[in-house]
């Protein structure tokens, strides 16, 4: 059985229960596995998919097809933008350039996500972290860590370009560098 076939077995599932529930207490309510912890489950079903014209930012996927980072600075102020924009808020006339950003930081906050949206539901539970680069833009990207118990405030991290699996597409994600 495919990850989507489980996982719409399993809501399912939690839709049979939640109807049970609202049959019997007048509320659509399921109960978390781990912690017992009530739990409304909304009756309405979110799929959203849409174009976003990346046109003007395209340099950025590109360069991760060459394995770079790249982040925008606005040629008045110096600011760095990241994720890139073409237009620094600051001065509405300036130009920005292209900068490809260091790869080394530093973790400054992560999370682990249990709760998964629907279309993330085929993962394990992963780690989201902020990182800050050698130049002090802050990164938010996946942590590759499966166990989070090893991750620490101010470890030392490298920012690296991945393919994400399966659905293909190139993205960059936080590794804990080995001290």
């Amino acid at each position: 059985m495919s990850q989507k076939e489980l996982a719409d077995a399993f809501m399912k599932q939690v839709e049979d229960f939640s109807n049970m529930m609202k049959q019997s207490m007048g509320l659509p309510l399921v109960f978390d596995q781990k912690t017992g912890t009530a739990l409304w489950f909304d009756q309405r079903e979110l799929k959203l998919r849409f174009f976003i014209s990346i046109e003007r930012i395209k340099k950025f996927f590109e360069a991760l097809s060459e394995g770079k980072i790249l982040a925008t600075r606005c040629k008045k102020t110096g600011k760095i933008y990241f994720p890139p924009q073409v237009d620094c808020p600051e001065v509405p006339d300036s130009e920005v350039e292209w900068i490809e950003l260091p790869r080394e930081g530093e973790l400054v906050a992560y999370t682990v996500i249990y709760t998964k949206p629907y279309t993330f539901s085929h993962y394990p539970d992963y780690t989201v972290g902020v990182s800050r680069l050698s130049n002090g833009v802050q990164v938010l990207a996946w942590v590759r860590e499966s166990d989070p118990k090893k991750l620490k405030i101010g470890m030392k991290v490298r920012l690296e370009v991945v393919r994400r699996d399966p659905e293909g597409y190139l993205t960059y994600e936080l590794v804990p560098i080995e001290s």
